[in-house]
């Protein structure tokens, strides 16, 4: 490396330096908003997160600091592979919000923030309207943001999906996502007419939040999480926040009626955390760590709670500790019936609480919408009746409340673009899966309890160069096979057809 070269590179990692530190303090306070704020203190804390994160923002700015980065882009073969990945990153991050001024950030940060507040306090009161003009600024926000992007793509959708899902198009999604309804829409009516019922009454039984907090501290025991580098705590609605690379913090909400819940959000999020804790250290020293995209981050968390999780093999490990911790649930309860009940398939309305099968009607659903409200600009105050609809003509039910309609989820409260990766996850994750069992006895290994093998082999190859290469190259990397549907729906047509005697 030359010595002008290695100037700019030390310039350019003693910004990224501080910037993390602003990061660091801006995800300290999301979590305190989202998890322990008493309800008068978010819009203030919102405001703090917002300025904080401006600062940030403004050092990103800074004319040295572009040319730092610009010339290290134009000596890229000077560059190791991670500062190329960091470089490359930059640069492209430049070319999008190089029209985005302080200013306009401040403003949008801001707008976020506040409309995070609104769609809380909407679904509390289940009441749209209260929520619908921060919609209505959020669309904004993300037309404007799209309009000032130099490199920006034909199809405006197209640019909200590439923030989250480098590479993918809408037209690769409505392939992929038109092979689900062929093959899942002929199933879903075969299982609802099947006469096998599935026992879900014990489902119901009322625990404490003490039980379900031991419950949520084992699963993640189980699984690998480690406990002196992240945390778990309380919310709304779930969420896994990296605040720092020895911090990862994992959140639940527990539910009298419903424990269900609890435990197999914790292993989504736990999958989550587990994907920040076992990647490499140089991806920290980097600035890379943020680098992989939320498809493959939603592969693992849902290849935990579903490929893992929902196992005839992991439930045979965890079903004594059940009846350990739940004994008033499980008293009359077998292992075959648990296993039955947590794969019940049934359409619901809750997204998060969705059965494995129906999930990803839910992901169709918002999909559809959020081209709709971005590509064609349908009306803010459609949408209710929209989204409705849609469940009607999917899943056969129709909402009768805003709270198990439109308002359920909170990733609209600041943009568009990331339900599709969940879809995606479940799909990059059956193909993965399926090369881990050409290498590994993945089943005998969770149920005997050794899932750190499974968790190794994660490592090595699902998570280790996950931020060096964008989503295709990543999944073929892994598999030798380019992006498919097809292991996805099999898995799915294989398990379901055998639980309901099909």
């Amino acid at each position: 490396m030359q010595n002008e070269t290695k100037k700019k590179l030390d310039y350019v990692l003693s910004v990224l330096k501080i910037q993390q530190i602003y990061s660091n303090a801006c995800a300290v306070l999301s979590f305190d908003m989202e998890t322990v704020c008493p309800p008068k203190g978010m819009s203030n804390q919102g405001e703090t997160s917002a300025y904080l994160e401006n600062e940030s923002f403004k050092l990103s700015k800074d004319p040295k600091y572009i040319e730092a980065y610009e010339y290290l882009y134009n000596h890229l073969d000077e560059l190791d592979e991670f500062d190329k990945v960091l470089v490359k990153g930059l640069h492209k991050s430049y070319v999008q919000t190089k029209n985005i001024t302080p200013e306009m950030n401040l403003e949008w940060s801001k707008a976020f923030n506040q409309s995070w507040v609104n769609w809380l306090n909407a679904k509390e009161k289940d009441d749209f309207s209260i929520f619908a003009p921060s919609l209505s600024d959020v669309r904004e926000i993300n037309l404007k943001t799209i309009s000032l992007n130099e490199e920006r793509k034909p199809i405006s959708y197209d640019n909200l999906l590439d923030m989250y899902e480098t590479g993918m198009t809408g037209t690769d999604l409505d392939r992929y996502f038109n092979e689900c309804k062929e093959r899942l829409v002929p199933l879903l009516k075969k299982i609802m007419a099947s006469p096998k019922k599935i026992r879900t009454d014990f489902l119901s039984r009322p625990v404490t939040d003490e039980q379900q907090k031991a419950m949520s501290e084992y699963l993640l025991n189980t699984i690998g999480f480690d406990f002196t580098r992240g945390a778990l705590g309380t919310t709304e609605h779930p969420f896994t926040n990296g605040l720092a690379k020895d911090d990862i913090r994992v959140t639940t909400h527990y539910y009298p009626t419903a424990f269900l819940s609890s435990m197999y959000s914790v292993i989504h999020e736990g999958g989550h955390a587990l994907f920040e804790m076992f990647q490499p250290d140089e991806n920290y020293d980097h600035y890379i760590n943020g680098k992989k995209t939320m498809g493959m981050h939603e592969s693992t968390s849902r290849f935990y709670e579903n490929r893992i999780g929902r196992s005839r093999e992991f439930v045979h490990l965890i079903f004594p500790k059940c009846k350990e911790i739940f004994p008033n649930v499980f008293f009359d309860v077998t292992e075959e019936e648990f296993y039955e009940a947590i794969n019940v398939v049934e359409p619901s309305f809750i997204r998060t609480e969705a059965d494995e099968f129906t999930y990803t009607f839910h992901i169709i659903i918002r999909y559809e919408l959020e081209k709709e409200i971005i590509n064609n600009n349908a009306k803010i105050e459609d949408l209710p009746k929209m989204w409705n609809d849609k469940y009607e003509e999917y899943l056969g039910i129709r909402p009768s409340t805003y709270k198990e309609g439109i308002l359920q989820d909170v990733h609209w409260s600041f943009g568009f673009g990331y339900f599709p990766t969940y879809a995606l996850g479940n799909m990059y994750n059956a193909m993965y899966y399926n090369k881990m069992l050409e290498e590994i006895d993945a089943p005998g290994l969770v149920e005997s309890g050794n899932i750190q093998k499974v968790n190794d082999w994660m490592t090595e190859r699902v998570w280790k160069r996950a931020d060096r290469l964008e989503p295709k190259d990543w999944i073929k990397e892994i598999t030798g096979r380019d992006f498919t549907v097809k292991d996805f729906l099999d898995y799915l047509e294989e398990k379901y057809s055998k639980l309901y005697n099909l």
